[in-house]
C-alpha cells in the first residue's frame, strides 16, 4: 500500500475472499477499488482492464464479484509472493514513475489479475486528479520509464505494446493540452525520450549496493536468478 492509503475495515478480507474463491488458477494479484477522500473513484489508481480477456476469464472473475485486469497501481494490491520471487521485485531505477505499471504487467503476463470492487481503500492525495495532470519536471520520469516498459519484452506482448503505446500518446497529448507551462513540459519530454531510447534500467542490486543496502542487493540478485528459472518453467507450462 501507499503510505497515504487508508483501507476500509473489510478491505483485506475482501481481497483474500476473492483470491481463495476464484474458480480457476489462483490469481497472482488482486487489487482494491481506490476512492478519494470524498468517495469518488480515484482516476489516478484505476487498474487497466485486461484488453483481450476471454469470455471464460470474465465469467470466472464475475463469479467472485471481480473483473480481469492487466496492470494495477501500488496503492492497494495483494500479490502472490511466489510469483514475485520467480519474476523479480520492482525495479529501483523506475523511481518515481511507472514502477507499478512495469512490475504488475510483468507479474500478470500469462497470469490472473483481478479488480475487487468490494475491497475499498481511500487514497488521501492532496488533490483529486488523473495521471494526465501536469507533473512539471517529473514528466521526464513518466516519459523515460514508459519508454523503458514499452520496449521491453518481459512485461508486455508485442500487441500490448502497440495498444498501450497508443493510449500513452493520447494521455501525453492531454497532459500538454492542459498544461500552462508547455515549454517546460516539452523540455522534460525531450529529455525523457532521449534517456528512454539511449539507456536501460540499471540493475536493482547495483543501485541498492551503492546506497549501502548490500543484503537487500543480494536478495534482489537471488530473486532475479529465480526469475530466470521461473520464466523457463512458465514457458514450459
Amino acid at each position: 500500500m501507499d503510505d497515504d492509503t487508508v483501507p476500509e475495515p473489510t478491505a483485506l478480507a475482501e481481497l483474500l475472499t476473492a483470491r481463495i474463491s476464484y474458480p480457476g488458477r489462483r490469481p497472482t494479484l488482486v487489487a482494491s477499488r481506490v476512492v478519494w477522500t470524498d468517495g469518488r473513484a480515484h482516476p489516478m489508481n484505476t487498474p487497466r482492464p485486461k484488453p483481450f480477456a476471454t469470455g471464460g476469464q470474465r465469467h470466472a472473475a464475475a463469479a467472485v464479484g471481480c473483473v480481469p485486469i492487466r496492470t494495477a497501481s501500488f496503492v492497494s494490491v495483494l500479490i502472490d509472493a511466489g510469483v514475485c520471487r520467480r519474476r523479480g521485485l520492482p525495479k529501483a531505477d523506475y523511481f518515481l514513475w511507472n514502477d507499478d505499471f512495469e512490475f504488475t504487467a510483468r507479474l500478470l503476463r500469462g497470469n490472473v489479475g483481478l479488480l475487487c470492487p468490494a475491497s475499498v481503500v481511500v487514497h488521501k492525495t492532496r488533490v483529486f486528479g488523473a495521471t494526465d495532470a501536469d507533473p512539471g519536471p517529473r514528466f521526464y520520469y513518466e516519459v523515460r520509464n514508459k519508454i523503458w516498459t514499452l520496449t521491453t519484452r518481459r512485461s508486455l506482448s508485442p500487441l500490448e505494446r502497440v495498444l498501450y503505446g497508443g493510449s500513452t500518446i493520447r494521455r501525453w497529448a492531454r497532459t500538454f493540452a492542459k498544461s500552462p507551462h508547455r515549454g517546460a513540459l516539452a523540455a522534460s519530454f525531450l529529455r525523457g525520450v532521449g534517456a528512454g531510447l539511449r539507456s536501460r534500467p540499471r540493475r536493482t542490486e547495483e543501485l541498492l549496493a551503492r546506497v549501502g543496502l548490500a543484503r537487500l542487493a543480494e536478495a534482489q540478485q537471488g530473486g532475479d536468478a529465480q526469475h530466470a528459472g521461473g520464466r523457463q518453467g512458465d514457458q514450459a507450462r
